[in-house]
């Protein structure tokens, strides 16, 4: 897998994200899958892969306590460019297990219950898309945490056992406002209320400012390292 991961950097060395998208799909075709939460930075991806009609799977996952704009992009986004977007819910069992036995906010008692929430409504969804590709193409941007400041453009996601790229590692979040604003890209009206990243409503706050950028994630935990297990590495 290394070398696949060192022939991947060499096809894209030097290349703009919208380019390196374009060659990842060229040279492996059928392979690559992009997972949007709809969030600033993956509509700017979806936008590289939507215009330009690359050959490469967009899905995204609904919890099912998403916010209702959530749903108001998803729908903006399917009119504005004709693609689908494959939807991946959570498995019916095991939401009505979780909810009928903790009850429907279990996750605000501990972190334990709030890791499960999360696994079962984003991880083993997200597990389910991945099957098949052996290329992810996210949305993460270095400046976004401390532990995403030092992350490869490409990498080995051990989790999830596939090759991890991500096309805006060292844009800003300035970089990403002013692409959307110049190629009038539709985006989530809670970025303009100070929502940065935006989850599960019961589960993300606009951030204050100062605050950090994970800061309206599961704002009752003491843990700095605040993740939902998305991303394993």
């Amino acid at each position: 897998m290394q070398q696949k991961i060192s022939i991947i950097h060499e096809l894209i060395k030097n290349k703009s994200p919208e380019d390196a998208l374009r060659t990842l799909a060229a040279n492996f075709p059928g392979e690559v899958v992009f997972s949007s939460s709809l969030g600033y930075e993956d509509q700017v991806i979806t936008h590289f892969i939507f215009s330009n009609n690359f050959p490469i799977a967009v899905f995204t996952l609904d919890t099912g306590r998403l916010y209702n704009e959530a749903y108001s992009i998803l729908q903006s986004t399917l009119e504005r460019y004709k693609k689908p977007i494959k939807v991946f819910y959570p498995q019916t069992t095991a939401v009505e297990k979780l909810v009928s036995e903790k009850g429907p906010i279990s996750f605000y008692e501990s972190i334990e219950n709030r890791k499960e929430c999360c696994f079962i409504r984003k991880v083993e969804p997200l597990k389910r898309a991945l099957q098949g590709y052996s290329i992810w193409i996210t949305g993460i941007r270095a400046e976004q945490s401390d532990g995403r400041k030092d992350a490869p453009t490409v990498e080995w996601d051990e989790g999830n056992k596939i090759i991890k790229f991500h096309p805006l590692l060292n844009w800003t979040l300035y970089d990403v406002k002013q692409y959307i604003a110049e190629h009038n890209i539709p985006y989530n009206p809670l970025h303009d209320k100070g929502f940065v990243s935006i989850g599960c409503a019961p589960c993300t706050r606009a951030i204050k400012n100062g605050e950090d950028f994970r800061a309206g994630r599961w704002w009752w935990e003491e843990n700095n390292k605040k993740e939902c297990g998305l991303h394993s590495n």
